[in-house]
């Protein structure tokens, strides 16, 4: 298959810099408008493919060429989400969006390893914390696509239109249901510093098995969400209530001595990370509100792990 170092007639390509620079955007995009970043990087390299198998006329014929590539791959995940709802009626338990790593711990600014190519990195914000996916993910998949490319990406509706194949109009009405199930599901905003300072207080409770400590810490109404994709043991269904929560991660950490949990950002949020052996085996999102927990979610499958398998 031809490659995007390699055009398709051999000759030197002037706007292959521009072309790759498009790459970047096209992660972070396919990334929210699927909850995954295999399938992100995956929907990348198709539309790479595409375009390179094009002749070098008719690429020199289009307008855009990043207009083009962003077409390309919303159409792809706009079609890889409508078969998603299919796979998802098979799936063995609750499905997670897949966690974002940044091996930097909190308290040293945020800088990451310097190691990571800056364009194999999903730029960590607000749009892809864990509790942002997980209400994408309840849209229909027009609506999800129509909502991330306009008010994430701040494409006009006009363009918006003519990937998803509805009206302009039709598009702002989709934009419009999507971000009334963002409001109704958006808690009211926690600094920063706060955040961390409660999931901290989480992990040493949950270390020391303090059922009481994990209670105060915990929202009345918390929920905890596993997903072990079936490949290893999940509750099928999420735990519900403050006591059920902390007896629940209580009574895993009895179950597991030689449990190590490590502080990490987790989709640019202060999260925790459960080793056994040096291995992780579960990494923990959470949704806290002003002193509270309101949602834990919990990924263990080993399949959405693979960008944390050395973290």
């Amino acid at each position: 298959m031809t490659t995007p170092s390699e055009p398709g007639d051999g000759r030197p390509d002037p706007g292959l810099s521009a072309i790759m620079s498009e790459r970047r955007q096209l992660t972070n995009l396919a990334y929210r408008l699927l909850g995954s970043l295999a399938d992100a990087e995956d929907v990348v390299q198709e539309t790479y493919a595409r375009w390179y198998a094009m002749s070098r006329q008719r690429q020199e014929g289009v307008e855009s060429p990043g207009g083009w590539l962003t077409t390309v791959a919303s159409r792809i995940c706009l079609d890889l989400l409508g078969s998603a709802r299919v796979r998802r009626e098979r799936y063995v338990g609750e499905w997670i969006p897949e966690p974002l790593p940044d091996r930097a711990e909190w308290s040293d600014g945020g800088s990451g390893s310097g190691t990571a190519d800056p364009a194999d990195r999903v730029t960590l914000d607000e749009s892809v914390n864990m509790a942002f996916l997980v209400v994408l993910d309840s849209m229909t998949p027009a609506e999800r696509v129509t909502f991330v490319l306009h008010d994430v990406f701040r494409y006009p509706f006009a363009e918006v239109a003519e990937i998803v194949g509805r009206t302009p109009t039709a598009c702002r009405q989709l934009a419009s249901s999507a971000r009334r199930r963002i409001r109704a599901s958006r808690a009211p905003a926690t600094p920063a510093a706060q955040r961390a300072d409660v999931v901290r207080a989480f992990k040493r409770a949950w270390e020391a098995k303090d059922l009481h400590a994990l209670v105060g810490l915990l929202d009345p109404d918390a929920t905890a969400t596993g997903d072990g994709g079936g490949l290893v043991r999940a509750e099928i269904r999420p735990v519900e209530g403050a006591e059920q929560v902390a007896r629940f991660f209580a009574d895993r950490a009895g179950a597991a001595s030689n449990m190590t949990i490590l502080e990490r950002a987790v989709n640019g949020h202060p999260g925790l990370v459960a080793q056994l052996d040096g291995v992780t085996v579960s990494v923990l999102a959470f949704d806290v509100a002003g002193d509270r927990i309101k949602h834990v979610w919990a990924v263990l499958n080993p399949d959405k792990l693979r960008p944390w398998a050395t973290g």
